[in-house]
């Protein structure tokens, strides 16, 4: 079936729907979906995604989305469709460009503004040892002590884990599930479900139907959508060659293993054989000897009745040599 909707994870997709001036309500809208109640934003200014350093050598910081609430305080908002090497220092990277602008000329007492990073991530991290870590969605991140007390409360990392992210529409219980049951859905809608009758919510479905763009639009989103296939295509080509390299490496390891215990268990089964064998020749060894002694003493008997040496041989079946060692 023909899409509707856009992509909301093409870059043009997530910044049509979240980053254009007559998007600020929706992004307002997300945003306040996971702040607290006391940190809500009410007015947002979008200011420059690129960011340069203080000399031409530092490397600049391009943001997908960059604004300041009313209060001055600044949020970055960043869509991630793969894995990435060091994403994490990335984003604590890109941190540091919206904390060092506030810096003031002359005497300054350091009273920093709040700087939020809120990464979408089409991925999880992977790397959590622990349920219920590695199945959820939001991650918050402070600078905390090793009492686990958050020592400073102005930089805050939120990253959304888009795959663990599951609920169907009769599960959604709060604005945040709304609006990420909308994020990962968007491009499979054919009409906007009842839910999603409110006014923000009804404007971001207007924003993302591909019928009202216009060329250019099209075009941008077309070329954004073909990225965004042929990076999910390396990545998913990546994954699979990885998880079959996996499985080979766990067959030889498997094999090696297999091969390592058979030996155990052969010698094992070994050990068990020989002490039965030994067992059962000690048996018969035992019983030989037994019948041996009974023809010695015969022999012994007959010697002391006065028979022959041939004659005690053919009653006993002892050698000469025996016979006459008695």
């Amino acid at each position: 079936m023909k899409a509707k909707y856009l992509n909301p994870f093409t870059d043009f997709g997530f910044k049509k729907i979240f980053g254009e001036e007559a998007s600020k309500p929706q992004l307002i809208d997300f945003l306040n979906s996971l702040l607290p109640e006391r940190d809500q934003i009410v007015e947002l200014t979008f200011k420059n995604n690129e960011q340069l350093g203080f000399t031409p050598y530092d490397r600049k910081a391009i943001y997908d989305i960059y604004c300041e609430n009313q209060n001055g305080e600044k949020f970055i908002v960043e869509l991630q469709k793969a894995k990435q090497n060091y994403f994490r220092e990335r984003t604590i990277y890109y941190s540091t460009f919206p904390i060092r602008e506030q810096a003031e000329k002359g005497i300054w007492n350091y009273n920093l503004k709040a700087v939020y990073c809120i990464g979408v991530l089409d991925f999880t991290f992977d790397d959590y040892e622990s349920e219920p870590e590695k199945s959820e969605v939001v991650h918050t991140i402070n600078l905390k002590n090793q009492h686990g007390k958050v020592f400073y409360d102005k930089l805050t990392y939120i990253y959304l884990e888009m795959p663990n992210f599951k609920k169907e529409e009769h599960e959604l219980a709060t604005r945040l599930d709304k609006w990420l049951y909308f994020i990962k859905n968007l491009e499979d809608f054919q009409n906007i479900p009842e839910l999603f009758k409110d006014e923000v919510f009804t404007h971001a479905f207007e924003v993302a139907e591909l019928a009202k763009m216009d060329r250019e639009d099209w075009e941008r989103y077309e070329y954004s959508l073909k990225v965004f296939r042929d990076n999910k295509a390396t990545y998913d080509y990546a994954v699979e060659t990885a998880r079959e390299e996996g499985l080979l490496e766990g067959m030889m390891v498997g094999k090696q293993a297999g091969r390592e215990e058979g030996r155990k268990e052969g010698r094992q089964e070994g050990r068990l054989q020989g002490k039965q064998e030994g067992k059962l020749e000690g048996k018969l060894e035992g019983k030989l000897e037994g019948k041996k002694e009974e023809q010695r003493n015969i022999a012994r008997q007959a010697k002391m009745m006065g028979l022959d040496t041939s004659s005690i041989q053919q009653l006993t079946g002892l050698s000469l040599e025996e016979i006459e060692s008695l």
